[in-house]
């Protein structure tokens, strides 16, 4: 039994005891971040080793049945229990994880940058995919030319390494990071987090793994991309995870 299942048998939060059912342990370790690739923006370089933690993330992305539970209603674009929520901005994610922390007693929080592309590339069982479980985007995402430009019903795709759904395509996910675009060349080696707390409207947050709007080539597991904290995405969403203890 893992520390988190006994955690969410000890919780008196049915919400809680669903979403640790469905969190993945992502044993710590290091691996290359970003890219060095002619095709990459400059942005993803340089490559470089980054060391993380153990930590657990959800196999799915947050659906509108588990936003709901929590802030009543959702504004969700393509509106259905067991699709993502999205049309959501950074902001709102987050309050989405304080209310729930309240509800629950748990710290659930939005993955850093580099957390989240560990996870995508498979930690420690890597097999190196282009994108999150395999070099065949068709088998992994719901991108450009497959989604009818639509989100869709969590899990229907493969899942990557570790048991992961959706890490490529479907909603993009928001971090904790902050976007700035020279971070990668002086990124501290251990846990790097670029967060950071602002009151202005216009400052840009960190989005990866693409979306169901986005095409192949945008969507490789290194991939950066930013939005206004502020600002409605229709197709943007999270997904959750808690410190290995």
């Amino acid at each position: 039994m893992t520390l988190l299942s006994a955690c969410s048998q000890q919780t008196t939060s049915p919400i809680a005891q669903k979403i640790d059912q469905d969190m993945v342990f992502v044993k710590g370790g290091t691996f290359t971040m970003g890219s060095n690739s002619s095709e990459a923006p400059e942005s993803d370089k340089p490559a470089h080793n980054v060391k993380l933690d153990s930590f657990y993330i959800s196999k799915f992305e947050v659906t509108q049945a588990l936003f709901e539970s929590v802030m009543g209603s959702s504004l969700s674009y393509f509106p259905n229990p067991n699709v993502p929520v999205n049309n959501i901005s950074w902001q709102q994610a987050n309050y989405f994880v304080k209310q729930l922390n309240e509800l629950t007693g748990e710290d659930y929080r939005l993955p850093t940058e580099a957390e989240w592309e560990y996870a995508a590339k498979g930690g420690q069982k890597s097999q190196n995919f282009t994108y999150s479980g395999s070099n065949n985007i068709d088998d992994v995402a719901w991108y450009s030319k497959n989604s009818n430009n639509q989100a869709h019903p969590v899990g229907l795709k493969k899942p990557n390494e570790l048991g992961l759904y959706d890490m490529t395509g479907n909603v993009g996910e928001f971090v904790i990071d902050a976007f700035d675009s020279n971070y990668y060349p002086n990124s501290p080696t251990n846990n790097p987090n670029n967060a950071e707390d602002t009151d202005i409207g216009l400052a840009h947050k960190s989005v990866r793994g693409a979306s169901f709007s986005y095409n192949a080539d945008e969507s490789q597991n290194y991939r950066r991309d930013f939005a206004s904290q502020s600002v409605l995405m229709s197709d943007m969403g999270l997904r959750l995870v808690k410190d290995a203890d």
